[in-house]
């Protein structure tokens, strides 16, 4: 075999490990978000205390991302990867041994920087691994992500189901991710930084371009945390549907997404971000169209379905357009994903306010609009298609040596 052979070879290596590493990563989510009733019960707090405890995530999130580039740069790709997942697998115990709000919000904040450094270091690796097989992947990585939730979280209402303790759970899920995360990232890409080359700042405002991009995160971020949180309770409150139905409008949501992202990077490929964002924002839009009109809960289901398919590839198009916008991929990701993180922080409160001053109708109303800004400003994601799909010849591609 060749060495240019032998290279691209390592390249699809790397880029199936890097698709377990997403997985892995939503698995510690998924674990996590089925005992949450579990870590009420102990902590012994109310819905608002749990509320508070819960948005130290997304706080402890935005203030490490920053660090994951300047951490990358020291010890390498593979090395940091490593090392933050692992931070992020054992850090999904520390909510369960939890015996109070202050400890809980520690515990939430050390599990949000972790999940945060963790989710840059792999989203920069996936974009170079994109970058080097010269098409997107991005889409399909966050497709194995949503999976990895998806399993995680069938685990978790299994643990719950039984009545087992969640901190038995916690320490075998992680004890069990831990060793799939180490044994995935033994194979990813292990990128060094140029001698000459300088360190990302520990702390920097995101750059001009990761605040566009983050600006189409935030209106797809906003309405998947909208849905998510509020579609079981839009059904159950406005249309008079059971608890069983609106709790499976919720899931058949997170299916769609998932199927979505992996299907995705087949349309990416075929009609570029840009257009493939167009047209997710439209039929986003319809989708909030029918849940705002919807008399029937089979309605809003289809509309909630629509929005997931809208909105499903946007956020990972985001990730690869700011890998590809600068030449500081980390810093950009981080960019992007603080803005992001942000959205998901803001919008189940934001719905909640709108609709207890007004109607979740209106509240809809407000994410329809929303989501009608990714078919408007699709265009900023342009870089994705130059970087991703059409910007990397075969030889560059070809050679993705590490550098000693």
């Amino acid at each position: 075999m060749s060495d240019v052979g032998h290279a691209r070879d390592e390249v699809g290596r790397a880029r199936y490990a890097v698709a377990a590493v997403f997985a892995v990563h939503g698995a510690v989510t998924g674990s996590f978000a089925t005992r949450v009733p579990w870590v009420q019960d102990h902590t012994s707090v109310g819905a608002g205390q749990l509320g508070f405890a819960l948005a130290f995530t997304a706080f402890g999130a935005s203030c490490a991302m920053p660090l994951a580039g300047r951490i990358s740069h020291r010890f390498g790709s593979r090395t940091a990867l490593r090392g933050l997942l692992t931070l992020w697998t054992l850090s999904l115990v520390l909510p369960s041994f939890a015996p109070n709000l202050v400890t809980l919000c520690l515990a939430m904040f050390t599990y949000g920087a972790t999940a945060g450094m963790a989710d840059v270091a792999m989203n920069a690796l996936g974009v170079e691994v994109e970058r080097l097989l010269g098409k997107s992947i991005m889409s399909g990585l966050h497709g194995m992500w949503s999976a990895g939730a998806l399993v995680g979280s069938a685990a978790g209402t299994l643990a719950a189901h039984l009545g087992a303790d969640a901190r038995l759970h916690f320490v075998l899920a992680s004890a069990l991710l831990t060793v799939l995360g180490l044994a995935a990232c033994s194979r990813v890409l292990d990128l060094q930084a140029e001698e000459d080359e300088e360190p990302p700042p520990r702390f920097a405002l995101p750059p001009r371009s990761a605040l566009l991009i983050g600006a189409v995160g935030f209106c797809a971020v906003f309405a998947e945390g909208a849905s998510l949180d509020w579609s079981a309770v839009f059904l159950r409150d406005r249309l008079d549907s059971s608890a069983g139905l609106a709790a499976a409008s919720t899931t058949a949501f997170m299916l769609t997404m998932a199927v979505a992202r992996v299907a995705g990077d087949a349309v990416v490929n075929r009609f570029g971000a840009v257009r493939t964002v167009r047209a997710g924002g439209m039929l986003a839009v319809l989708g909030g169209v029918l849940v705002v009109l919807a008399g029937h809960p089979a309605v809003a289901m289809g509309g909630f379905a629509l929005m997931g398919l809208g909105i499903a590839v946007v956020v990972p198009l985001c990730f690869a357009a700011a890998g590809h916008a600068g030449p500081n991929p980390s810093q950009a990701i981080a960019g992007v994903a603080t803005i992001t993180y942000t959205s998901g922080l803001i919008a189940p409160g934001l719905i909640g306010g709108v609709a207890q001053a007004t109607s979740l109708m209106v509240s809809f109303c407000v994410v329809t609009v929303l989501a009608s800004g990714l078919a408007v400003f699709a265009g900023v994601l342009r870089t994705a298609e130059r970087g991703g799909r059409t910007g990397v010849s075969p030889q560059a591609a070809a050679v993705p040596e590490p550098r000693p």
